[in-house]
Parts: structure tokens; C-alpha cells; sequence
């Protein structure tokens, strides 16, 4: 078993790929953590398998939980402003060996699950700013 930190790994793919923050890293890890939690509850699930878009859900979910109206901004300052985004911090993950994933996972299950202004803003906007599928 190898002894690299999580940390060092993340230093070795922003190497590679420096657009996105070390705090991104952690806290998809964190947010994937959330996920696997909030989900093992269901009845209906059969493993721990996080699908693209169910980790996109408890990524936001967590985000709001965690950092309420500062979570826009922090995630536009790590370099995450959209849901491909945090794909691409997945499957660099997992091209480290950090992530797992099946056959059926791809990149493109995190295209435009949600749109950023929309999720990480809206929430904390005065009702009559917010659209009708906000409410």
C-alpha cells in the first residue's frame, strides 16, 4: 500500500493540471464523503457507488451546508465554476488512484447538472429575486 498523502497527490496532478486550487481537491473528497453518508441510508441502494450527478447533489448540498452564501465565491476562487468541473477533479482523482469508478462513469455524467449562480446564490436571494424554479 503506498504511504503518499492525499495532499502530495494533489500536488502531483496540479503539477499536471494547475487549474484548479488544492482546496478543490479536499473538498470534493469531503463533498463525496457527505454524499456516500447522506446516501447510505436509502433502502434501495445496493453499494456505495456514487453516480456523476449524485455527487454533483451532494457536492452542492454539502457546499451550502458548510460555507452558505461564501460558497460561490470560494469555489470561483479555487477555479470551480461549473459542474464539468468538478468532474475533472473526480477523474483526475481517480487517474490517481485516489477515486474508484465503474465502466459506466464518465466525465461528461457531470455536464450541466446545475448552472453555479443558480445553485450557490439563489438560495440566499431574497424571494422575490429569485426565479420560479427556485422556489
Amino acid at each position: 500500500m503506498s504511504t503518499t498523502s492525499f495532499s502530495d497527490v494533489v500536488d502531483t496532478i496540479r503539477n499536471d493540471d494547475p487549474r484548479f486550487e488544492k482546496g478543490a481537491y479536499f473538498f470534493v473528497r469531503q463533498g463525496l464523503d457527505h454524499t456516500i453518508k447522506a446516501l447510505k441510508d436509502s433502502p434501495e441502494r445496493s453499494s456505495n457507488h456514487v453516480t456523476g450527478q449524485e455527487l454533483l447533489s451532494g457536492i452542492r448540498e454539502f457546499a451550502l451546508e458548510q460555507y452558505g452564501p461564501m460558497a460561490f465565491t470560494l469555489l470561483n476562487n479555487w477555479g470551480v465554476r461549473r459542474c464539468e468541473d468538478f468532474g475533472d477533479i473526480v477523474f483526475h482523482l481517480v487517474e490517481a488512484g485516489v477515486l474508484g469508478r465503474t465502466e459506466s462513469d464518465r466525465k461528461e455524467d457531470f455536464a450541466g447538472a446545475y448552472d453555479f449562480e443558480d445553485a450557490f446564490l439563489a438560495p440566499f436571494r431574497p424571494a422575490s429575486q429569485r426565479s420560479d424554479s427556485n422556489n
